[in-house]
């Protein structure tokens, strides 16, 4: 696949998702960068702001096959992987596979779900498979998970263990639209009305070309420093209780890499680290207790702005 097929098949899923998400062109590369870096994406916002409807439009632009998972408070992880029925005629237990069997599975409000029904996603996320009575059942390539979650400070929320969150290479936010944005939003088409009329920009084959590409691309020596020196900053600031692990690192770089290939950069620029680098490390780090940064936000600034740019 040559650069300019390449370029050809990003711009239109580009425009074709913004097309549903008006105004948000920034999270939009955000998330094809998580795609594209093979990693699984957790959008946490207000309800009402889009992060469903980005899910959708993602699995019906990049050609996958989709399935929605409602995470509620009696959700078992046999809703989500499966279950093994037994078949009278052959005297066996036959395995039905569950809604986590499909390339791109919408997580809907994550977060609402007990912690026994979130961890039913761990194996899957990591390993690609899923095991039922002893038995791995792979899961369909490729895989993806995009997770919604509402903020922890809502009623009936469950807060997503650590090692749940780092099994997501990016956290993303849509926030409000803006006032241009939101007055198309009122005036146009119903957005998942709209969604329904468009077709693939590509397909699985490929989505796994440019994948491939994308982690080709190159990171020089004095960029591959730069993300230790982030990451060591992010262990040994007084400011922050957990910093970021050697799996944090390998993420920032993967992210890096896809972010760069989409802004269609010959190698990996610092500027692609910083613009991944509050995606990649919010979810990941935790704020000491005397901090004066308590958002993500803030916290990734912190380290951002204390870290000098080779």
């Amino acid at each position: 696949m040559t650069a300019e097929v390449q370029n050809k098949y990003i711009d239109a899923a580009l425009e074709a998702l913004g097309q549903i998400i008006l105004g948000k062109s920034n999270e939009l590369a955000l998330a094809l960068s998580c795609i594209l870096g093979r990693g699984h994406l957790l959008i946490e916002d207000l309800p009402g702001l889009g992060k469903t409807t980005l899910a959708q439009a993602m699995a019906r632009v990049l050609g996958l096959s989709y399935q929605r998972i409602q995470f509620t408070s009696d959700l078992l992880p046999a809703d989500i992987i499966g279950v093994s029925v037994f078949d009278r005629q052959k005297g066996a237990f036959q395995f039905q596979p569950g809604p986590i069997f499909s390339q791109l599975v919408l997580a809907d409000e994550v977060n609402r779900a007990t912690p026994k029904a979130q961890s039913a996603l761990l194996e899957a996320m990591e390993e690609q498979q899923v095991s039922v009575d002893g038995v791995s059942h792979r899961l369909p390539e490729p895989f993806f998970v995009v997770a919604t979650q509402n903020p922890s400070d809502q009623i009936g929320t469950f807060p997503l263990p650590e090692s749940q969150l780092d099994r997501f290479l990016m956290r993303i936010e849509l926030g409000y639209p803006k006032e241009e944005d939101e007055r198309a939003l009122l005036t146009g088409q119903d957005r998942r009305e709209l969604l329904s009329t468009f077709d693939a920009s590509l397909d699985a084959a490929q989505l796994a070309a440019l994948q491939t590409a994308a982690c080709e691309m190159h990171m020089s020596d004095a960029l591959l420093d730069y993300v230790q020196a982030l990451i060591r900053f992010t262990r040994e600031s007084s400011e922050i209780e957990t910093g970021l692990s050697p799996r944090g690192a390998l993420s920032l770089i993967r992210a890096a890499k896809a972010y760069a290939f989409i802004q269609r950069h010959t190698g990996v620029y610092p500027d692609d680290i910083q613009a991944v680098f509050p995606a990649v490390a919010g979810h990941r780090m935790k704020p000491a207790d005397n901090s004066i940064y308590r958002s993500a936000s803030d916290l990734t600034r912190h380290v951002l702005d204390s870290v000098a740019i080779p």
